[in-house]
């Protein structure tokens, strides 16, 4: 009787503690990752164990452990990755209530991944860099081909990083979705990349402290950095640009599903967004305060993305990348 007993209270007590954990994923920058969930936990108690990965990486880990899934949620990342992650069955769907209340047209027709904010791609040019080289800030996508920056620019890996791949499918949908424009342009960056990163966000911090005279990265990343005094030039290219959705999803067969969504809905809610928004991004939750939005969408001018047709062919294109460019 004693034995059933201490059996049954070990159960309970693992029970009690498995209610106060979730296992998460986060492709979000670290310390606003830190701050979010330090947050949620303060809130509700529940701890949040939590990974920082760049998308291609969380996808590739998410594949790998498939039969036997890690974590809960993924929170943050390019928007293609977790349509890229819906595709390979590694998510589930849920229609939150909150979900609703983001436009249609940034959210999963089945409610598998739903986004956060918009993120615009953008090029970040040192000031005392350029002074020193006798260059100034590129204007476009055609402009910052020229040889004038030979060796000058820095952008990330397409293979683990989100970012780069929005690069790929910017110029695709630029050129009109033509595949070998598209390679003949990257060849042409190519020879200007002075190194390839495995963060999206890497590239603007060495910008940042002129590592490198340009980097290609998102708006709200660069933003950031010039608000704490990296003596940057921020601009948006000229001839158009694309942008990510970062998203969040429930992973497939995670081990705290009641606690992942309870962190899902909280995030979607006024006080994780009011800290969203201290990013410089723009939020797509009516519960952000659109005060902060240091750069409205609607003053950017915008590729036309297939966002589905672009996460479908990923793996084909990055392919292609590494075969021809890959360094």
């Amino acid at each position: 009787m004693k034995r059933v007993i201490l059996v049954l209270v070990l159960m309970l007590s693992v029970l009690a503690f498995s209610g106060n954990l979730v296992k998460a994923y986060t492709t979000l920058e670290e310390p606003l990752a830190k701050e979010l969930f330090d947050l949620f936990e303060a809130q509700t108690g529940i701890k949040v164990e939590w990974v920082r990965l760049s998308t291609g990486e969380t996808v590739a880990r998410l594949e790998a452990e498939r039969e036997n899934p890690q974590a809960s949620i993924w929170v943050g990342g390019v928007g293609l990755g977790h349509i890229e992650a819906k595709i390979k069955g590694l998510t589930t769907p849920y229609k939150s209530p909150l979900a609703l209340r983001i436009p249609a047209g940034y959210r999963d027709p089945e409610f598998f991944w739903i986004g956060l904010y918009i993120g615009p791609l953008a090029f970040a040019t040192n000031n005392n860099r350029a002074e020193e080289l006798g260059i100034e800030p590129p204007k476009g996508w055609f402009d910052i081909i020229d040889s004038d920056y030979r060796n000058m620019v820095r952008v990330a890996n397409p293979n683990t990083s989100g970012t780069a791949y929005n690069v790929i499918t910017t110029i695709y949908h630029l050129f009109g979705d033509n595949e070998d424009l598209t390679f003949m342009y990257l060849h042409h960056l190519d020879r200007n990349v002075n190194m390839y990163t495995k963060s999206g966000s890497a590239g603007g911090k060495d910008c940042a402290i002129g590592e490198t005279p340009i980097a290609i990265g998102y708006l709200h990343d660069l933003i950031r950095l010039q608000k704490n005094g990296a003596p940057i030039t921020i601009t948006i290219p000229e001839e158009g640009t694309g942008f990510e959705i970062a998203s969040m999803s429930l992973i497939k067969g995670g081990k705290e599903p009641v606690e992942a969504k309870k962190l899902y809905n909280w995030i979607l809610g006024k006080d994780a967004q009011e800290i969203i928004a201290k990013w410089y991004v723009i939020p797509l939750s009516p519960e952000a305060p659109k005060d902060k939005v240091e750069v409205p969408i609607e003053t950017i001018r915008t590729v036309d993305q297939d966002f589905v047709w672009d996460a479908a062919n990923r793996e084909r294109l990055t392919d292609r990348w590494n075969n021809e460019i890959g360094r």
